[in-house]
């Protein structure tokens, strides 16, 4: 049984577009929402969190930008920062034993929406001959391959907002046992276009709140529904030996996984949270922390009214009522806005900043408790606490639940 830590980070998101500009945001508390712009949007959601700024010509030429789906450039711009960021090509390695894991809830929307359209008013002959491979969701994960030689364990998890915790923890499995022995591994996601906002809209998931600061308001008693956001964060995750032998810089350790399935609803989390607390404890009992000794846990909280009310109980059925409501446990969705696919690796990556740093990013925006939770939220102010271990939950639609467990690395 290897262990496996995190070596290297990447990320394109709506609160910065590195590591460094991404954890500043978080422990700042400064969210990336704003009014919707650049799409024609006819409902009645106003804001999002936007990536601002991303040129991909900073990572791909023009001709291999053009045949890419706006997810997948994110996806692959935050790789190559990764592996810049691990200081290494990993060259050394067999390229069959470095993989790729990385997932896409939905995959090239703005492509297939742009198909349609063309389609629709210009004939079938002009749809572009690139239209699939730029829609399918497993792309991103293939780009990255392509443009790495990584020939090892290769595929992209669709599991909705369980997406990257599950590339996460497939990616740590693969190394822990033996298959690989590194892999790029993450989510990515650009969904705010006319078509899934109006499709999110409909079903009643998204807030309509004009005011940026109280829009995405996890376990606030006034949340309304979550608030679209896009980007990419992947990380590498390395076997030990190899990144000490090699003098790698070590994020943080990745100790423990845990994957379960609701087996209740399409879209709603189950009342009784039994399922999700069963992720979180079989991936804390992997770890081996023990739930007293957890110090911080990276909630789902998506600002929507059933998901902190059921996600709620399923922390305190996974470590108990009392000793549920001592352990930190805040949303940095309240500042990335929904990630989608993409937002349980950034949430993973925030983990493993918060273990680093002994700083506990804020659940901001954070006014009216709600009696119906009752966790300390760490509300709109970041903490400053020497942890040693945290958690990171996602679920996803249909009913998937993943969590991943993150160690301090200190030489032991």
């Amino acid at each position: 049984m290897r262990r496996v830590v995190i070596t290297g980070a990447g990320v394109i998101s709506p609160i910065g577009n590195t590591v460094a500009s991404f954890w500043d945001s978080l422990r700042s508390g400064r969210h990336g929402i704003s009014p919707i712009t650049g799409i024609d949007n006819l409902t009645p959601v106003q804001v999002a969190a936007q990536v601002r700024d991303f040129d991909p010509s900073q990572w791909m030429d023009r001709k291999e930008a053009k045949r890419m789906d706006r997810y997948c450039q994110f996806a692959v711009a935050a790789a190559m920062d990764a592996l810049r960021d691990c200081g290494s090509d990993l060259k050394d390695l067999d390229p069959y034993r470095v993989g790729v894991i990385v997932g896409s809830g939905i995959g090239g929307m703005e492509s297939f929406e742009s198909a349609c359209r063309t389609y629709d008013n210009k004939g079938p002959k002009r749809v572009s001959v690139f239209f699939i491979p730029m829609m399918i969701a497993n792309m991103a994960a293939g780009n990255i391959s392509i443009r790495t030689g990584f020939k090892g364990v290769n595929f992209a998890p669709v599991t909705a907002c369980a997406t990257s915790t599950h590339a996460v923890g497939e990616a740590f499995r693969n190394i822990k046992y033996g298959v690989l022995d590194a892999c790029i591994t993450g989510g990515s996601e650009a969904a705010i276009t006319p078509l899934a906002l109006t499709g999110f809209h409909n079903m009643g998931a998204l807030t309509t709140s004009p005011d940026p600061d109280r829009a995405s308001i996890p376990f606030d008693k006034e949340r309304s529904g979550f608030v679209m956001g896009e980007g990419s964060a992947i990380l590498v995750l390395e076997e030990l030996e190899h990144a000490l032998a090699r003098g790698a810089h070590i994020y943080a350790e990745v100790a423990g996984y845990g994957a379960t399935g609701d087996a209740y609803h399409i879209t709603s989390p189950a009342p009784d949270g039994e399922a999700a607390a069963k992720a979180m404890q079989l991936a804390i009992e992997e770890a081996g922390v023990k739930p007293e000794e957890l110090g911080y846990v990276n909630a789902h909280g998506t600002s929507t009214p059933l998901n902190e009310r059921y996600e709620t109980i399923a922390v305190k059925k996974a470590f108990g009522e009392e000793n549920a409501k001592k352990i930190p446990v805040s949303s940095t969705k309240s500042m990335t806005g929904h990630m989608l696919g993409a937002a349980g690796a950034a949430e993973a990556l925030a983990c493993a900043l918060a273990l680093e740093n002994g700083v506990i990013p804020p659940t901001v925006g954070y006014q009216v408790p709600d009696e119906e939770c009752g966790l300390d939220v760490v509300p709109n102010a970041a903490r400053e606490v020497p942890i040693r271990s945290a958690l990171s939950n996602s679920l996803g639609f249909g009913g998937h639940n993943a969590a991943v467990c993150l160690k301090k690395y200190t030489g032991e």
